[in-house]
């Protein structure tokens, strides 16, 4: 058992820096910037109103923000152990 414990303190921190990098890091955050931008013009070119464009471009970066989606799982999986 302790050298299980052993190897997972030094792997884990390896994959969250690594998963932190990659959600979180500047190229991903100029992808992420892209995107949104691009999902925002299509909807406006698509005849939305700026208010209709912008609700659902919030919903749209939702989804993209693994972060947040992680986040949101783990406090309710937390509320659940009460």
């Amino acid at each position: 058992m302790k050298e299980m414990l052993e190897v997972f303190s030094e792997k884990v921190p390896a994959i969250l820096n690594s998963l932190t990098n990659a959600i979180y890091g500047k190229d991903a955050s100029a992808k992420f910037g892209a995107a949104v931008a691009d999902f925002y013009k299509t909807l406006k070119g698509s005849g939305m109103t700026d208010e209709q464009a912008f609700k659902l471009t919030e919903q749209y970066m939702s989804s993209l923000n693994l972060g947040g989606i992680i986040a949101k799982t783990v406090g309710k999986h937390r509320e659940g152990d009460r």
